[in-house]
């Protein structure tokens, strides 16, 4: 296959979407420099405006946005209500409201500092950028694709999963219709009885449609397992079980230098295997048909490479701690590998093919009047 034909106009693998929004999520999480986090959030908004189809998840990005604005607005406020602080330069000197002997530690206003309103600040912008990060996934992935694309012994997980992340863009394209069938009828709707008169037909399409996908899920077989035996069942859950455990022991005794070695490194091989026994004896109990299934290319591998080249820098950059976790009484400063994680993150992103769009109808003819 010719490289002109892998760049043809088409929807990217969902997959590799998600593995590149929370690559941009761990450089996020990696970090409280608040140019850094700009440029995150910059990167992933200029990714969904080139990359995002026309889908009705498509957009529920400006969702996302205002949510992390909201996050970040409530971050600050919550930081003057319990207490700013005394360490700083004071901006406002608010009386301080007593409380009770119980509770003690909790203060209420107080003197608030430039530096407690700057760390609030820096800890709600890495929260808020998060959050745009997996509104960025959730913008550019198909969620039903990403459901097909999970493996036979997670379809159950994966599907909850999809449910969930998929609520925020169906609440999006039901405000929509909703909003446009109400400017068709006429009326006010910026007005407090405009907004029961929203709401309400919003969470009723909600709920028919989580209604009708449980009925569609139901018809196709999901969670029905014919033939399987109660031994085989039991066999299954035991190797899950003994992995998970194996895997918990293993990272405790890796984290605590005081155990014995045996029980770090060994224990998490045997964890994992045992794990993956359990997961293939649950995956082959499953049947599911695949009906053309999701190719994988070359711009999915660009696309997913970007993200773990973009954390992989980020986790090695954190050492140059001014740099990753700047100090409240200093301006914050850019360095050569914040600019190149941005830069890799925006190339892999801008790697994937342009989206495949529903073409608009053609104008009907006007007839003029002579």
């Amino acid at each position: 296959m010719s490289l002109a034909l892998t760049w043809l106009p088409r929807d990217l693998h969902p997959v590799a979407w998600w593995g590149w929004a929370i690559g941009l999520a761990v450089v996020a999480s990696s970090t409280t420099n608040p140019w850094m986090l700009m440029l995150v959030v910059g990167v992933a908004a200029l990714v969904v405006a080139a990359r995002r189809g026309d889908h009705p998840w498509s957009r529920s990005f400006r969702i996302y946005v205002v949510l992390a604005v909201v996050i970040v607005v409530m971050r600050m406020v919550f930081r003057i209500l319990f207490g700013g602080g005394n360490v700083g330069l004071v901006l406002l000197d608010l009386p301080e409201v007593p409380l009770p002997g119980w509770a003690l530690g909790v203060h209420l206003l107080g003197p608030v500092t430039r530096e407690s309103l700057l760390f609030a600040l820096y800890d709600g912008l890495r929260l808020a950028t998060i959050v745009i990060c997996v509104g960025a996934a959730n913008s550019l992935a198909n969620p039903k694709r990403l459901l097909r694309s999970m493996p036979a012994a997670l379809y159950e997980v994966g599907t909850a999963l999809v449910v969930a992340v998929s609520v925020l863009p169906q609440l999006a394209d039901s405000l929509r219709r909703v909003r446009a069938a109400q400017r068709l009828r006429g009326g006010d709707t910026r007005r407090v009885g405009g907004l029961r008169r929203l709401v309400v037909p919003v969470l009723e399409d909600a709920l028919e449609r989580s209604l009708a996908l449980a009925a569609g899920m139901d018809a196709r077989g999901y969670g029905r397992a014919a033939g399987l035996t109660r031994g085989r069942r039991r066999l299954t859950g035991a190797l899950m079980l003994a992995g998970l455990c194996g895997l918990c022991v293993g990272t405790y005794a890796v984290l605590d230098r005081t155990a014995p070695r045996v029980l770090a490194l060994p224990m998490l091989a045997v964890g994992a295997v045992v794990a993956l026994l359990g997961l293939a004896g649950a995956g082959s109990r499953v049947t599911r048909s695949h009906y053309r299934p999701d190719p994988w290319r070359l711009p999915e591998w660009l696309v997913l490479g970007s993200g773990v080249a973009a954390a992989t820098l980020a986790v090695v950059g954190r050492r140059d701690l001014l740099a990753a976790y700047p100090t409240l009484d200093a301006w914050p400063v850019l360095t050569p590998t914040h600019l190149l994680v941005a830069g890799l993150a925006l190339a892999g992103g801008l790697a994937a093919p342009v989206p495949v769009r529903a073409e608009a109808p053609a104008p009907l003819p006007v007839a003029v009047a002579r």
